[in-house]
């Protein structure tokens, strides 16, 4: 079996979560989901999240839930193949309710710009010249 990451998210709604994602392309697996939880596909055999409900999140830690809009812990970082990309996927997540904490990044070899999600977790998109 290949080696494969699954991070898990804590959200406020479920459904709500599944919509904002689903416009930016992503797909979610029904066989790993349910009521409290969703798999979400981001690089099929590679990249998952599952979404929880704070309330199923609680039950794994023994520690408060960080609330992201006012905290966070972590970015997370995707790479893309293309500036054009980057660009679409930020455009996505702004139309579908969530906001960009910064303008885009053009290094040359490197282009950046992340969004923060309906929960405030932070995502950041990144694409790198094949050069770099």
């Amino acid at each position: 079996m290949n080696k494969q990451i699954i991070f898990n998210l804590p959200v406020k709604d479920l459904d709500k979560s599944k919509a904002f994602f689903s416009a930016l392309g992503f797909s979610f697996n029904p066989q790993f989901s349910s009521e409290s939880t969703a798999f979400m596909v981001i690089a099929d055999g590679s990249i998952h999240a599952m979404l929880m409900t704070e309330a199923f999140f609680k039950t794994l830690i023994n520690k408060p839930v960080v609330q992201a809009k006012e905290a966070n812990e972590v970015i997370i970082c995707l790479t893309c193949e293309s500036r054009e990309e980057v660009d679409s996927l930020i455009a996505k997540a702004v139309a579908a309710g969530g906001r960009t904490p910064h303008p885009p990044e053009d290094h040359g070899f490197m282009y950046d710009q992340g969004f923060e999600d309906l929960d405030g977790h932070l995502w950041n998109l990144v694409w790198t010249a094949p050069q770099a």
